[in-house]
């Protein structure tokens, strides 16, 4: 299964087949954990597609496979096993140079320019291990917040698992459009999309009044997964 699929006719992406080959792994368990990745915010949703192959007995076979882009296999392959690092940088080289015109092929006679264009792979392939070591702490960090996040909490609590002030939090989610405020009411109320998402969840609570009696109110509280997803959009804010 040595191809490239395209989207679009312009972005490229390889299958979970092919990682699942590139790991010695069962596919099966690639795709579990491509969804366990999605379910966190990691990754966004990967398309599906349809692939051609042979099993152990050599009968023609047809599977949906998650058709992933270049950094996403990176983020798998450091989820499943970072060893396999430079085999998947490996395989991309080669794949993607299968879709570079004959022309544009070093003139590998000429020992100069055979020198140079290694040294390019070379320098790429390095810049691609360094890039999926980088990806690791961050995976395993979504992995820490979205394990020990279990249920819902409030803003409060959101903010001390990642790492920012309560007031800081409580804006970012305003910016972002995940809570707002009606006229003439303190409470913060979730957007629609994010409650319809589970990023965030409303819980009722009842306050006593300072005249003794009880007045019914909504607390917006954030989801293990919109923790995670949160986590992941102030990391890349702070790389911005």
């Amino acid at each position: 299964m040595n191809k490239l699929i395209t989207l679009n006719n312009e972005t490229l992406t390889m299958s979970s087949r092919e990682i699942a080959e590139l790991v010695e792994s069962r596919h099966d368990k690639v795709k579990q954990s491509i969804e366990r990745l999605v379910d966190k915010g990691i990754i966004v949703q990967p398309p599906m597609g349809d692939v051609q192959f042979q099993d152990s007995l050599g009968r023609p076979r047809s599977e949906k496979v998650y058709l992933l882009i270049k950094r996403d296999t990176y983020i798998v392959v450091a989820q499943l096993c970072p060893e396999f690092t430079a085999r998947l940088v490996d395989r991309w080289q080669e794949l993607e140079n299968q879709q570079k015109p004959t022309a544009l092929l070093p003139d590998f006679s000429n020992p100069a320019e055979a020198a140079r264009a290694w040294a390019v792979e070379y320098e790429q392939k390095q810049i691609a291990i360094a890039q999926v070591k980088e990806m690791q702490p961050t995976v395993a960090a979504f992995d820490r917040i979205a394990t020990q996040a279990e249920g819902s909490m409030c803003t409060t609590d959101a903010a001390k698992h990642l790492g920012v002030k309560p007031k800081f939090l409580f804006d970012f989610l305003s910016s972002q459009k995940w809570i707002y405020k009606r006229p003439g009411n303190s409470n913060w109320i979730a957007y629609q999309d994010k409650l319809q998402q589970l990023l965030l969840e409303h819980k009722i609570h009842i306050t006593t009044r300072e005249d003794g009696t009880e007045k019914v109110c909504e607390r917006v509280l954030i989801t293990a997964k919109g923790l995670t997803k949160l986590a992941k959009m102030l990391e890349l804010k702070q790389a911005a």
